[in-house]
């Protein structure tokens, strides 16, 4: 996963040298899906609030066995402690600040990401809503390889029908730093990467959520495709399937937990840290955490 400075996403993470990369995003099973903003960076969770008021805010912290964004690893297993402070407005509007721990070989040295998030839904039609919104990614360490930033801006359009989720998110800046300067024209292992920058990268991605007849259990899928502009490399598929349920524990509401197991086919030589950690492997995923 070369840090992505190294090769791509929140990734770009194993280093340049190389090269991995990974990306993040918001809580989740995948909603920690990608732990986070994936949007657990998406729209802010709702709960049950004063019906007279047109605002609410929540809060959630939470414990996960990793940081996952897209399906890649960022925090190489050792867990993840994440936060967040959600505003939503009633006439759609919503805006959203989070922060993760990362690890070091993941993002070009950096240690903690903040993420921004905000947007705007609406129902089109009876049973579709649309959203649309920007993610801001954000390391405070100020990081870099071959001195370009590691800080990342998306937009992102989303549409709900049911229990179907369709979002495709667009980078308006270079993908974790990824461009002629930190990654050059370079051979990894039978692919060679492109020149430019990779600004107009993607992520198209797919979610089925569906409440189970038993155990209070929800049932969720996930597909999603990284395509990152001009380094073909660093392009890959990630998947999931997983349970969540949401419980309490005595008079204290509002908990949540998952499992889930997420899969990727990235380029080994790409996602890869130095010491030969490989960020995009298969691996089981678990989060426990609390709504306020």
């Amino acid at each position: 996963m070369r840090a992505i400075a190294q090769g791509v996403g929140m990734g770009f993470s194993l280093s340049i040298s190389k090269r991995v990369s990974v990306c993040a995003s918001v809580s989740c099973l995948m909603l920690a899906h990608t732990a986070w903003a994936d949007q657990g960076l998406n729209q802010a969770e709702q709960v049950k609030q004063d019906s007279d008021s047109p605002h609410h805010v929540t809060t959630n912290v939470g414990l996960y066995s990793d940081y996952l964004f897209r399906g890649l690893s960022l925090a190489r297993g050792r867990g993840a402690i994440q936060g967040f402070v959600d505003y939503s407005h009633v006439s759609g509007l919503f805006l959203g600040l989070g922060a993760t721990n990362v690890h070091r070989d993941a993002i070009n040295g950096n240690t903690l990401e903040i993420d921004l998030y905000g947007g705007y839904t609406h129902a089109l039609f009876d049973d579709l809503v649309g959203t649309v919104g920007f993610l801001q990614f954000y390391y405070p360490d100020n990081e870099k390889v071959a001195g370009q930033s590691s800080n990342v801006t998306e937009l992102n359009f989303a549409l709900d029908y049911h229990h179907l989720n369709f979002k495709l998110s667009y980078s308006l800046t270079d993908w974790f730093g990824a461009n002629t300067k930190s990654v050059g024209n370079t051979q990894y292992g039978s692919h060679t990467t492109g020149t430019g920058d990779s600004k107009g990268s993607t992520y198209t991605e797919l979610n089925y959520n569906k409440p189970l007849p038993f155990a209070g259990l929800n049932l969720y899928l996930h597909v999603g495709h990284t395509a990152i502009k001009n380094y073909s490399v660093a392009s890959y598929s990630d998947y999931a399937i997983g349970l969540t349920k949401d419980f309490s524990i005595a008079d204290s509401h509002g908990w949540n937990a998952g499992l889930s197991y997420v899969m990727t086919d990235t380029n080994d030589h790409w996602y890869v840290s130095s010491e030969g950690y490989k960020f995009g492997d298969n691996k089981f995923f678990g989060y426990v955490k609390r709504t306020f």
